[in-house]
């Protein structure tokens, strides 16, 4: 067996390992293209706040997955603050008796 013989492809039997390694390897490649898009169309689904994968990818490239953590809860922050205090039930003070 020599190194030639592992490479021809006489039949569809023997290039079916080979395509099937290239399909995983462009599901791979998507998925990792994809990253920032999933992820501004769960921040817009779980928190209202849309970004652009371009600014996601940026960040990521500038500061790793700890700038991206940074930039969420930072547009967390500022949405929470555009709302305004929330009232919480039951945090009333009770009235004294005189």
């Amino acid at each position: 067996m020599n190194v030639i013989s592992l490479f021809n492809l006489t039949s569809l039997t023997t290039a079916m390992p080979l395509v099937f390694a290239l399909v995983l390897l462009v599901i791979l490649i998507i998925s990792f293209r994809s990253r920032a898009v999933v992820f501004c169309q769960y921040l817009e689904a779980m928190s209202g706040i849309k970004l652009k994968p371009s600014d996601v990818r940026r960040v990521f490239n500038k500061n790793g997955r700890n700038g991206v953590r940074e930039m969420f809860l930072d547009l967390i922050i500022r949405e929470d603050l555009k709302q305004g205090p929330l009232d919480i039930p039951g945090d009333e003070k009770p009235a004294r008796s005189a």
